[in-house]
């Protein structure tokens, strides 16, 4: 019987997406995911590179290819762009200076992977030179070539061979990783006895192997940045990466095209001048010293307190950053010193300092206006421009400030609220020239009386005083006006 043809998937929709990737590196975005387009930071790029990172760092920071990471470094330069950049200087403003006008693609022309494999055999051979040499020949036959990552992608997709690894010497002062902790901890209630749970963050210096660990009622997103914060105070300084697992709490998507970190986590970052790199999905080798120091927190601090009750989270911190000193003063099993003089001799001078100012946490939320064009904290109400209705918008809360913002610029700040109010906060400029006049916004009433005054002008004497003396008579400057309108005809208003 002869046996029916093999069914193989034609590679012409992965070329399609390959050719459509590497066109969309050429009008200023370097991402394509479900078929939508996302922008290059343009700003988060800049903002590294005068904190002195490398391109290869800035590239794993933002999700971007390292050409793109050297084509913006190179135009920004051209054109006189520096850090700190203007707030009306967006990342669209930068990619219209950076591409004026959209470039022509050509297609791709595909390597010869089966050469390619036996040319890497061969000693001193390397998928950059073969890069180089593709590049060439595209270039002399005038087609496009793929760019660095999209070629070494094919490639490894094409040969399915076995990814080697290589030990890694870390750099002291250079990276902090960070996760939440398998284990909790349990804390009871005086009164009830009722039991609850408190989650473990731990982070750790590869360096030297000095680590941080605290407990906290929930893994939201407060918790999450407030542990850095006190994570940098308890070591006096800042490293220049953190690296964080893929939680929701800090970054919110997280692949190869694309890098969506949670809006509070990445203000923090660009506070302590450090730049996030998320470990990548399912690799927890990417943090390998902080899940060593998950389980020497599980030994060393949870089991260790596994026979103490704590009835507040603050005895239950008290009790392990005890045993988080004797962890950090243990000796080392293979060298010489312990996990505090490695920190101290080794690593310690090579932190970044504190910032002169301390972090005050944010919290970022959207929202979409509604008809009344307000926008609540929770627990008052503040207004935005009414022009906003329908659009979504970003508040910004901190403990002292309430912020709004549409498309990367701010439109409505107050100072906020601590007591809540019976009547919404507005101010008179987000009203519409409609409401003004009538004065029913809410909590404007005895405000709107000069502006419903102006009504009278142009009329004759004796309707402007019916109508002065109806506005104060009647506790509602809004009914007052229509029950005046209905006694003065339009025509009479000038």
């Amino acid at each position: 019987m002869r046996r029916p043809p093999s069914r193989k998937r034609s590679p012409v929709y992965l070329i399609t997406l390959n050719q459509a990737y590497n066109e969309t590196a050429h009008h200023g975005c370097d991402n394509l995911i479900g078929g939508s387009v996302i922008m290059v930071n343009y700003r988060e790029i800049l903002r590294l590179q005068s904190l002195g990172y490398s391109q290869r760092q800035i590239a794993s920071s933002v999700r971007s290819s390292r050409d793109t990471v050297s084509q913006v470094c190179r135009l920004a330069t051209i054109h006189g762009l520096e850090w700190p950049l203007p707030d009306e200087m967006t990342n669209h403003v930068i990619q219209e200076t950076f591409f004026p006008a959209q470039l022509d693609c050509n297609s791709r022309r595909i390597p010869d992977y089966a050469k390619m494999h036996k040319e890497l055999a061969k000693p001193g051979v390397t998928l950059t030179l073969l890069w180089a040499e593709y590049c060439e020949t595209c270039y002399a036959e005038n087609a496009t070539p793929y760019q660095y990552t999209q070629f070494c992608d094919n490639y490894r997709k094409w040969a399915r061979v076995t990814k080697a690894t290589m030990r890694i010497k870390r750099k002291p002062g250079d990276t902090f990783e960070v996760d939440w902790a398998g284990n909790t901890m349990p804390i009871y209630d005086r009164v009830t006895g009722e039991q609850y749970d408190a989650y473990i963050f731990v982070g750790v210096l590869p360096c030297s192997g000095y680590a941080y660990v605290e407990a906290f009622p929930s893994m939201v997103t407060e918790n999450w940045i407030t542990a850095h914060v006190n994570a940098y105070n308890y070591f006096g300084g800042v490293t220049r990466i953190v690296i964080p697992d893929n939680l929701k709490t800090g970054v919110i998507k997280n692949s190869r095209y694309d890098t969506v970190l949670n809006r509070s986590y990445s203000e923090m970052a660009a506070h302590y001048d450090t730049a996030i790199v998320p470990a990548r999905v399912n690799h927890p080798q990417d943090k390998p010293n902080v899940e060593g120091t998950v389980n020497h927190t599980a030994t060393w601090i949870c089991a260790a307190l596994r026979n103490e009750k704590f009835f507040s989270l603050q005895e239950l911190n008290e009790a392990i950053f005890t045993k988080l000193e004797e962890l950090n003063s243990k000796p080392f099993q293979k060298r010489r010193g312990s996990r505090l003089s490695a920190f101290l001799e080794e690593e310690k001078s090579f932190l970044k300092p504190l910032p002169a100012s301390p972090y005050e946490l944010a919290v970022w939320s959207t929202a979409t206006v509604r008809s009344d064009y307000l926008i609540t904290d929770g627990k008052n109400k503040y207004s935005v421009p009414f022009d906003l209705i329908g659009e979504e918008v970003h508040i910004r809360l901190t403990s002292r400030t309430i912020e709004a913002f549409f498309n990367g610029s701010r439109v409505a700040s107050y100072p906020r609220e601590t007591v809540q109010k019976r009547d919404p906060i507005v101010k008179v400029e987000h009203m519409p020239d409609m409401r003004w006049g009538c004065g029913r916004f809410f909590g404007l009433d005895y405000a709107a009386r000069p502006r419903l005054r102006r009504y009278s002008i142009g009329l004759i004497a004796s309707k402007d005083i019916l109508i002065r003396s109806s506005l104060y008579q009647r506790r509602k400057p809004s009914s007052s006006y229509m029950n005046s309108s209905r006694e003065t005809p339009s025509q009479d208003l000038v």
